[in-house]
């Protein structure tokens, strides 16, 4: 150790390092230790990809939108950062699916794309009656061995075969992970169905049995960049270092860490907690060849558009918040929200927000075109489902490059065998974020806070009051 003066950096400013910085700092300064804590973050603003907009009166995030109510960890941060009074729920949460050039209601009691109530599936329109004959089939499996992962795709066709998986679960998992269910883990995508097969063979009777409320979706006031400007302005001044990039990280035979920076300034640590993406390890660390297999994760790209409108430009007997695409429509989008209709205090009063989504996993060229020929493609896409005769007042063009990491099949062992080098060989340094343990807003906040946790107690300290009552 550095001896009375312990010092632990996080590297990378996104929601997972903000939340390891903040927590740390909170109970350093709590308890009065002699405890340093920095954050070191490549880019010249905190946050990631929570980024919101402000323009004309409308809110318009470029990255995630919301998160449930039932995640713990995002309530706790909000609630910590004295936000608990700005949390909005969302005003409704029917959508529709659009397969088959039709836009079709979403079936009640869904749970993740998994059909739970059997009267409500029976009535949707999206599946035809043999495919719901062959869905129904789900009740009478055989309870399965435990094996190896496999893919999400493979999983779900065998509970419900192919019509259910194209037209209602592919289309929700491409939503939420712009990956090919054919390469997607099972066991780190879905664990929950994998465990309800486990326990009661049906996934629609099972996923009944296993408690999942997720509640309804949740913003801030003003949008999320609220999160992460809260938290920024809690860190003790002179501890963040932005438009700095950390180029190579070695640890001593003492074990003390050693960072290069990019000003070519060496500053040193007792532990450290990377969040940065999963590639950018074995560049800043080559001499542990165990962060190579990180290469076997590979990244889809994205592009989102925000159209803005009057209010009339959705027709009044289209009551949801907006639709996600099955590949069998011949459609570029994958995915609308209507703003408007699920966040009113986003946008002025009778004004619209259509947040359109382009690329996934093996149709990823399309977000390089220009911003105009975007709008050209999601305007043409638009006008096939509604009476779209006007042009919109602005439109915001957001592109993700690289930035979704796909969990394919394995993930978790090579996860597993991460873990044990870095225990191993580089015990005090921890890795989190988007790349490992869940790509949703709660899900690196949890991986912030455990993070955090590890490194404290690496420091010689107890446990976390927070994680105490998680």
């Amino acid at each position: 150790m550095l001896g009375e003066m312990k010092k632990i950096v996080v590297i990378g400013g996104g929601i997972t390092g903000i939340t390891s910085a903040y927590y740390l700092q909170k109970e350093a300064r709590k308890r009065g230790l002699p405890l340093s804590i920095s954050l070191i973050e490549a880019a010249p603003r905190l946050g990631g990809k929570i980024q919101t907009v402000q323009r004309d009166g409308f809110f318009i995030e470029r990255g995630p939108d919301s998160f449930f109510e039932n995640n713990e960890s995002a309530i706790r941060l909000t609630e910590e950062l004295g936000l608990a009074d700005q949390l909005l729920p969302s005003n409704v949460e029917t959508a529709y699916v659009l397969a088959n050039d039709r836009l079709h209601p979403m079936p009640a009691g869904l749970v993740r794309g998994i059909p739970t109530q059997i009267t409500s599936f029976m009535k949707t329109s999206l599946v035809s009656i043999p495919g719901k004959v062959r869905a129904g089939t789900d009740l009478l499996l055989p309870k399965p061995k435990p094996g190896q992962d496999q893919s999400v795709g493979r999983f779900f066709k065998r509970h419900f075969g192919a019509e259910v998986v194209e037209n209602l679960i592919e289309p929700l998992v491409s939503g939420m992970y712009g990956g090919d269910i054919n390469k997607l883990s099972l066991v780190s995508t879905f664990p929950r169905a994998y465990e309800a097969e486990q326990k009661h063979r049906s996934l629609m009777l099972g996923m009944r049995k296993i408690p999942y409320e997720q509640g309804a979706s949740m913003t801030v006031q003003g949008g999320l960049e609220g999160i992460v400007e809260e938290a920024a302005a809690s860190l003790t001044p002179g501890s963040v270092l932005k438009g700095t990039r950390v180029e190579k990280v070695e640890r001593r035979e003492d074990g003390i860490f050693t960072l290069v920076l990019n000003s070519g300034k060496h500053i040193v640590a007792d532990s450290i907690i990377s969040t940065v993406p999963h590639f950018m390890l074995p560049a800043m660390m080559p001499q542990y060849k165990f962060f190579h297999d990180l290469k076997e994760i590979p990244s889809a790209s994205v592009a989102s558009i925000s159209l803005a409108f009057s209010e009339d430009v959705i027709p009044p007997e289209l009551q949801g918040t907006g639709f996600v695409v099955a590949r069998n429509s011949d459609f570029t989008m994958t995915m609308c929200t209507w703003v408007h209709r699920k966040w009113p205090d986003a946008v002025p009063k009778g004004k619209a927000l259509l947040r359109c989504y382009i690329g996934r996993a093996g149709d990823e060229a399309v977000v390089d075109l220009p911003d105009s020929e975007l709008e050209r493609i999601v305007l043409t896409d638009l006008k096939r489902i509604i009476p779209l005769n006007i042009a919109p007042s602005f439109s915001v063009v957001t592109r993700w490059k690289k930035a979704i990491p796909q969990y394919i099949i394995g993930h978790q062992q090579r996860l597993e065998e991460m873990e044990k080098h870095l225990q191993k060989e580089l015990p005090g340094f921890f890795v989190a974020g988007s790349s490992f343990k869940g790509l949703s807003l709660p899900d690196c906040i949890s991986q912030g806070e455990e993070a955090a946790e590890k490194a404290w107690l690496f420091c010689g300290y107890d446990r976390f009051r927070a994680s105490k009552e998680k």
